[in-house]
């Protein structure tokens, strides 16, 4: 086998510093995004809240939240029904959250049509 000459060397230990730093670099970035609070995604801007508004994280983690047509909840004296899963959630749960907008904003887990309620946003009583 051939002996590395000057040239070759420094070649090899100046790639050896560049992988060293591209490895630091990589590590600070994930260090920063672990440590960096996580947050949540924002509700569409609506007539009532033209910037938008911010769905809480303990709702949201980024993709669980959207708002829903007044069709697809309804009312029971037993609470909101979510008519694509025919879940009930009582008046009383703390799921149910006042809408700063308006409308209905419904959160269930992994965002799925058929999931589980985390958070239900309702408008106002109109009574």
């Amino acid at each position: 086998m051939p002996a590395l000459n000057t040239r070759s060397a420094s070649a090899v230990q100046t790639a050896r510093r560049l992988l060293n730093s591209m490895i630091a670099v990589v590590a600070l970035t994930a260090a920063i995004i672990a440590s960096a609070p996580a947050l949540a995604h924002d509700a569409t801007p609506t007539a009532a809240k033209p910037r938008g508004w911010s769905y809480p994280f303990s709702c949201c983690s980024g993709y669980d939240c959207r708002a829903v047509s007044q069709t697809s909840i309804s009312e029971r004296p037993e609470g909101y029904v979510i008519k694509g899963t025919g879940e009930v959630v009582a008046y009383s749960d703390a799921r149910i959250k006042n809408s700063p907008d308006g409308e209905y904003h419904w959160c269930s887990v992994a965002g799925a049509n058929d999931g589980k309620t985390i958070c239900l946003f309702v408008p106002p009583s109109s009574f």
